[in-house]
């Protein structure tokens, strides 16, 4: 378990829910990934690549609702700029992605 933090801690991630509305092979990338495109809604537009290429396959993912953090820095991967992270369940080295069980609103927040 990770140390211990307080509820301002928490409050400062920014989880909100997003549309998958693009998704495409990233070769450059170390690890097997997908480059994604994100609508946020009224956040706008944002994109990350994602190494989750053993569980999903481009059409699984393409207008799939999924929770993301959208106040990340941006980070440089290979020739990629990544704007936000998805947020998925790791079991034995695979992620899956964490999504609500009813669509939203794109942008919604994540408590």
């Amino acid at each position: 378990m990770k140390p211990t933090i307080n509820f301002e801690d928490f409050n400062v991630v920014d989880l909100r829910i997003g549309t998958i509305t693009e998704v495409n092979d990233f070769p450059e990338a170390r690890n097997p990934a997908y480059q994604l495109v994100i609508d946020f809604g009224d956040l706008g537009i944002k994109k990350t690549s994602a190494q989750i290429t053993t569980l999903y396959t481009k059409e699984d993912l393409l207008h799939k609702q999924i929770v993301a953090v959208v106040n990340f820095p941006r980070k440089q991967i290979a020739k990629f700029m990544s704007e936000c992270l998805v947020v998925g369940a790791v079991k034995a080295k695979d992620v899956m992605l964490l999504h609500p069980e009813q669509r939203v609103k794109n942008g919604t927040s994540v408590l």
